[in-house]
């Protein structure tokens, strides 16, 4: 966390019922940069989020090669190693010739920078490895994090403003690693998606319908909260220029699952006009949510409102649900339980059984041995 003055808290200190971000429990100690307060005076961050395949790779088909680290799948376009991870292994080779003093690890230790693996070595053992280059502090350098946003290029980053922690009501302000898994998926199986209608619901901050825009004719990315609902907006703005080549439209909009009908309200910033409900019922093909099963009343809602929109459908649809499963000792089991998942899982079951004679629910899981094109941790519990 950072203080309007942008100085490091040393004790930051959070509430009872306060929830943290994958982001935040992932990189406790990364410097994240606060651009803002929101409307309800919490600390609103930008951060920036490495895809390991550029859009533009991906709108010219380029093939890619698989890399297997540690249990992880990854991307990598091409065979050999770009000009300017060449650069970055000499520079930092250079660094180190110099005396720069390097950087300690938690228990103290020296971190060794390693010699990176010929070409040679790689061929003779018939793999490809990440050659990993670890990054120098020099003394007295205090701008890392800008000389980091000035390497980030708009082709192969998705920067996204969202919080580090709020209470269980505004976790949808948060980034999720199972918006990561689904964002994975789309890029994965990217002309399944192409110049489709898409509905996300539950759409948080965006990221999935970001990424999702790169290669469908038209999003609609809705939530609930007119503050959560314009972060989601700039995001979308923030990121105008993935959408560009594919020519992808991201709309914005309310959608409240305890509500029957849409939001229809002129005065209300985020309603619906008749033809954006219109075109929504007679072109969406694909329906998607992530990391929107934590509670069993809101569970019973969603699969309400697909139930009422599948319905009302010109079309088939897909319906792509991505979660984590959240495993938490609880007193009345005296065990490790997981409830939110099993409700989930009851749920899912009645849609499949349903049998009201107008349509059918087929449940179909997805393995999870797709490549990973953004950087995150792919955790096996998602």
């Amino acid at each position: 966390m950072v203080d309007p003055a942008g100085k490091e808290m040393d004790n930051p200190t959070f509430r009872s019922d306060t929830v943290l971000s994958d982001v935040h429990l992932h990189c406790p100690s990364k410097r994240h940069l606060m651009v803002r307060l929101n409307a309800v005076g919490q600390p609103v961050f930008l951060s920036y989020f490495k895809l390991l395949w550029s859009t533009e790779d991906l709108a010219s088909g380029k093939h890619v090669r698989e890399i297997t680290t540690g249990g992880e799948h990854q991307c990598r376009s091409g065979d050999e190693l770009c000009d300017k991870d060449r650069s970055n292994i000499t520079k930092e080779g250079e660094l180190n010739s110099e005396g720069v003093e390097a950087l300690l690890d938690d228990d103290g230790d020296l971190e060794v920078v390693r010699r990176p693996r010929s070409a040679s070595d790689l061929q003779a053992e018939d793999l490809l490895r990440d050659i990993v280059c670890p990054v120098i502090l020099m003394k007295g350098k205090e701008d890392a994090f800008e000389d980091e946003e000035r390497e980030c290029t708009c082709s192969d980053v998705v920067k996204i403003e969202h919080t580090m922690a709020t209470p269980l009501e505004d976790v949808g302000k948060q980034v999720w690693r199972a918006a990561f898994l689904l964002a994975d998926y789309i890029l994965f199986k990217r002309d399944t998606f192409r110049a489709c209608s898409v509905l996300e619901l539950g759409g948080g901050t965006g990221i999935t319908s970001i990424i999702m825009g790169t290669v469908a004719k038209r999003v609609y990315c809705t939530d609930v909260g007119e503050d959560l609902l314009a972060m989601c907006e700039q995001n979308v703005a923030l990121n105008k220029h993935l959408m560009e080549s594919g020519g992808g439209d991201i709309k914005v909009k309310e959608l409240d699952w305890l509500k029957d009908e849409f939001c229809t309200d002129p005065e209300a910033p985020y309603s619906w006009s008749e033809e954006e409900i219109a075109d929504l019922l007679d072109h969406c093909s694909v329906i998607m949510a992530a990391d929107v099963f934590y509670d069993d009343d809101l569970t019973d809602a969603l699969f309400r409102t697909l139930y009422r929109i599948t319905h009302n459908l010109r079309n088939s649809c897909t319906i792509y649900l991505a979660l984590e499963k959240r495993l938490n000792f609880t007193l009345r089991h005296m065990d490790v339980t997981c409830e939110a998942y099993s409700h989930f899982r009851n749920t899912l079951n009645d849609l499949e059984n349903l049998q009201d004679g107008k349509i059918k629910y087929t449940v179909e899981p997805i393995k999870l041995d797709f490549c990973q094109f953004l950087v995150y941790e792919r955790i096996e519990q998602l």
